[in-house]
Order: structure tokens, then sequence, then C-alpha cells
């Protein structure tokens, strides 16, 4: 997920994330959003909860873009 925040407001939002069960990874970073959050969840309906009810109602969140993964791999290292 991609999420913009209000300005200067970014160390605030990310306190109130890393708070959240379901989040497993979450960075400040530069450029058109202010934070990227990895989510996990069971099932897409908890996903839909975590999203709604809780990330979206963070004071300061101004608005959230999501990326659901439908296939991916991981890159171990590489010689």
């Amino acid at each position: 997920m991609l999420i913009n925040t209000n300005i200067g407001t970014e160390e605030e939002v990310m306190n109130e994330l890393l708070k959240i069960e379901g989040i497993s990874e979450a960075y400040i970073v530069y450029g058109v959003y202010d934070i990227v959050v990895k989510i996990k969840a069971p099932t897409t309906e908890a996903l839909k909860e975590i999203i709604s009810s809780k990330i979206r109602k963070i004071s300061n969140v101004r608005s959230t873009l999501t990326m659901i993964v439908v296939e991916g791999k991981e890159v171990t290292k590489r010689e």
C-alpha cells in the first residue's frame, strides 16, 4: 500500500502504522507517496478491515493506493 500523509506527519503516521497487526513492513520514502506499507492478512476480508477500519482512519493519512499481489518471486542472494 502507498500512503500520502499531511506534510511533516510521516513519522507520526509511521508510529501509528507499526501498532497495527498485519503490517509486516513500513518505509518512509521520497517521491509521490510518503510511506510504503506491506500488509499480510489471511483473507481478503481481513485485508479490507485493516485498510478501511485502521489505516485510513489514522489521523494525517490523506490518501492511499492499495496494490494486491497476485503472484511474485522473492529475489535471493545473487553472485
